[in-house]
């Protein structure tokens, strides 16, 4: 029996492959990377992974073979070849992506991601004058927002799990939640129907004046931004993190100044009419403000109904 190096090598990159997917599983921290609908498509990734890894364990060690007829032509790999510079370079490109996944752990996404990224507060509000904001906030979502057709009553539907934030909600549930928004004196922006809320807030400021609001978020500062402004903001990942959009209101309070950014707070406050850069928008007039802690998800996720038979 010979053992073959690069066999193992091989292996072993499979292993930590696997490993990598599984842990992100086990820990939930695969919500940081991507949207949980498509949480799927990495545990297939992992299950692959796996059996790869079991194929690769075989040729490991193998029978030497003394007479092994091979022409000078011969491109199969032995698993004994020399090692060469293309040869290294290409494990090397395998090898960077899982050393830094378990070197680097996962981390949220912070102000200075949004900074780079651009603030929907004004490109929404650029979009309502011509009754477009909600399309601007999903755009490349269409197949995902509002609807999706899943029958909730066939044993082919989702998995039993619940889904951080709930983003999966029922067609009822939707419309009484939606309800709620119009005729509640207080709105209470929840993580499932966040995305929604600011929407439809976000698209007639006029309708929701003078109503209270209860929500919590990041802090995030623009530049431009007067003393007393800042942004309760939220991250909305639509597929992955690459995607993900700073959504938020404006906010107005004497201590504003004070807050950091990236600071994690629940607010009560009272919604107006303002604008920011010439654009007409609701404004959220703090009455109370609470520092709290970095939840578990941070992330919201858009809507998706549920249509049952």
């Amino acid at each position: 029996m010979k053992f073959h190096f690069q066999h193992f090598l091989k292996a072993l990159l499979l292993g930590l492959f696997t490993l990598f997917f599984a842990n992100l599983h086990l820990t939930g921290d695969i919500t940081k990377y991507i949207n949980p609908k498509y949480d799927y498509m990495s545990k297939m990734a992992a299950i692959l992974f796996f059996v790869l890894l079991l194929i690769q364990l075989t040729r490991i060690w193998q029978e030497k073979h003394s007479h092994h007829a091979c022409s000078h032509n011969c491109d199969h790999d032995h698993g004994n070849n020399h090692w060469s510079l293309k040869r290294i370079v290409g494990y090397s490109m395998v090898a960077f992506p899982i050393i830094t996944g378990f070197m680097i752990p996962p981390a949220t996404l912070d102000s200075s991601i949004a900074a780079n990224k651009g603030f929907l507060i004004s490109q929404g509000n650029k979009e309502s004058n011509d009754g477009s904001a909600r399309e601007s906030l999903m755009e490349g979502a269409e197949s995902l927002v509002e609807k999706e057709n899943i029958d909730i009553y066939s044993s082919e539907a989702i998995d039993d799990v619940a889904l951080p934030n709930n983003n999966y909600v029922s067609e009822e549930e939707y419309d009484e939640k939606f309800r709620l928004l119009q005729e509640s004196e207080t709105i209470q922006m929840t993580e499932d129907m966040f995305s929604t809320y600011y929407g439809e807030i976000n698209d007639n400021p006029n309708v929701y004046a003078g109503k209270k609001i209860k929500m919590s978020g990041f802090v995030f500062k623009e530049e431009g931004f007067e003393s007393n402004q800042l942004v309760i903001s939220r991250f909305l990942i639509t597929h992955c993190i690459a995607d993900a959009s700073i959504i938020g209101f404006l906010t107005e309070f004497d201590g504003a100044a004070t807050i950091k950014e990236d600071t994690w707070v629940e607010i009560d406050g009272v919604l107006e009419v303002g604008s920011y850069g010439g654009y007409e928008m609701p404004v959220v007039k703090v009455t109370s403000l609470n520092v709290v802690d970095e939840p578990s998800e941070p992330y919201i996720y858009p809507v998706l109904k549920l249509l049952g038979n």
